[in-house]
């Protein structure tokens, strides 16, 4: 017992006990427990065909000595009948002493054998084997009798004959011994056996494992090297090693992402540091403090602007689903978005036509944000012609798809690819700009995501597109 102010010592989880053996030491035991069922069926078995046999052995024995002693009882005319059975009996005792004669009869010429009495009220019978104790409850015998009516010759007499009882036992005993110490010697042998074989078996898992400690932080782009494997394990390498893919992806993206964000925050922050240094080099005046507060308040709308788009980019990735669906016109809610945006169309001497639509169930607001952020990317990156075209549609009639084009500079395959990352822009330089900072289509994707829907980007004939699909709205009863 603990004393006051002692913890008390903790216990050992058999669960974890059992967790911590190894596998080999598993597998001995479980080719050692399936040897001893095994084992102990069969000895089982055995042991039942062993006991029938001497039972038909003992019976065809008691029958035939029988026979040969009521045939010379049946069948003898000599008046000395009595004396030559007595000294049958008595030969045939001495040649297998494991074996006794009785002879009973209301005429004393005829009776043969201690406890001759009680022997024949014991017998059966119908003649049957019965096993019977002897007199002083030492030896028991298997006992089978016969009564033969009386002729012209003898009065009726009851044969008896019996067989050690404890000769059967012994061997069986003898044989139930030999065949337990036979299965636990198996058992142990299959257990070592099945220890060592379990060990071999086990070594390419254990190359594999010290393969897999081998790729270390500086040795990420190394893989495991499937061809050395057997092809049981040829799916867990190759699943470690998609694993380690999708982990160096992520890596990576987190670096990329952690630059980006430090860029982005930086230049607002090194603009308002710049301006507050230069306000407070010397004296200024009221019109000239409130520029800068202007200004500041700017960056800082950016930088609360970032904040909360990096947010909600995060609460989308940790899986959290569009709420509050509604059923609504995918045209409607474009047309919408165009006339929000009708004096930057004017001004950048642009127009957009919507053709098709359809309904779908969404959160309200997060659509018009994505068909915000969509006709604002198309705005920002038309070349050349001025029209910005949206169709809608459907696809297999559950999904809906809004696809806005516009005019654009060729993208190569490698950047439409990363054309919905966070803080990814087409050009190199990454120039900021007050009306985007990269993330307008990273939101488009996890809004569409938050809506069990997707996002796909194509280029053709000088056109780049984007489509959003989204879970069309069901149809009402």
């Amino acid at each position: 017992m603990p004393l006051d102010g002692e913890p008390a010592p903790a216990r050992a989880d058999p669960d974890e006990a059992s967790r911590s053996w190894p596998i080999s030491a598993r597998l001995a035991l479980m080719f050692a427990a399936t040897a001893v069922a095994i084992f102990t069926l069969m000895g089982a078995a055995l042991y039942r065909v062993l006991d029938r046999e001497l039972d038909h052995y003992q019976s065809e024995q008691m029958q035939g000595r029988l026979a040969d002693l009521r045939y010379l009882l049946e069948h003898g005319r000599s008046p000395q009948l009595a004396s030559r059975a007595t000294a049958k009996m008595e030969d045939m005792e001495r040649s297998d002493p494991h074996t006794r004669y009785w002879l009973w009869s209301a005429d004393p010429r005829y009776r043969y054998g201690d406890d001759a009495e009680r022997l024949a009220r014991e017998v059966d019978p119908d003649g049957r084997i019965r096993v019977v104790p002897d007199a002083a409850g030492q030896e028991s015998y298997a006992m089978l009798g016969a009564q033969l009516p009386a002729n012209d010759v003898r009065p009726a007499v009851q044969l008896m004959i019996g067989m050690d009882a404890g000769a059967i036992a012994g061997t069986l005993r003898n044989f139930r011994t030999a065949l337990m110490a036979l299965t636990l010697a198996a058992a142990l042998l299959v257990a070592a056996l099945g220890y060592w074989i379990a060990v071999i078996g086990l070594k390419p898992l254990k190359q594999l494992s010290a393969e897999a400690q081998r790729i270390g932080r500086n040795r990420g782009g190394e893989r495991l090297r499937l061809p050395v494997l057997p092809a049981e394990l040829l799916d867990l390498a190759a699943s470690f090693n998609a694993a380690l893919d999708r982990l160096n992806t992520a890596y990576q993206q987190l670096e990329t992402f952690n630059a980006d964000v430090a860029h982005e925050l930086r230049t607002p922050v090194a603009n308002m540091i710049g301006q507050t240094q230069v306000v407070l080099s010397r004296s200024r005046g009221v019109p000239e403090l409130r520029e800068v507060l202007q200004s500041n308040l700017e960056e800082l709308e950016r930088l609360r602007g970032i904040v909360a788009d990096m947010l909600f980019l995060a609460r989308a990735e940790q899986g959290e689903r569009a709420h509050d669906l509604v059923a609504v016109s995918l045209a409607g809610e474009m047309g919408k978005i165009v006339d929000f945006f009708d004096m930057v169309l004017d001004d950048a001497g642009m127009r957009v036509q919507v053709q098709g639509d359809a309904q779908v169930r969404v959160q309200t607001p997060l659509l018009r944000r994505a068909l915000s952020n969509l006709l604002q990317n198309a705005i920002q990156h038309s070349l050349g012609s001025r029209l910005i075209s949206v169709r809608i549609s459907l696809r297999d009639g559950a999904m809906a798809e809004l696809a806005i084009s516009n005019a654009s500079d060729p993208i190569s395959s490698e950047q439409l690819r990363h054309l919905f990352d966070r803080f990814y822009r087409v050009d190199d330089a990454r120039h900021n700009s007050g009306e985007s900072h990269g993330l307008g289509l990273a939101i488009v994707k996890a809004i569409a995501a938050m809506h069990a829907g997707d996002v796909l980007v194509s280029q053709a004939n000088g056109l780049v597109t984007i489509t959003l699909r989204l879970p069309v709205a069901a149809s009402p009863p």
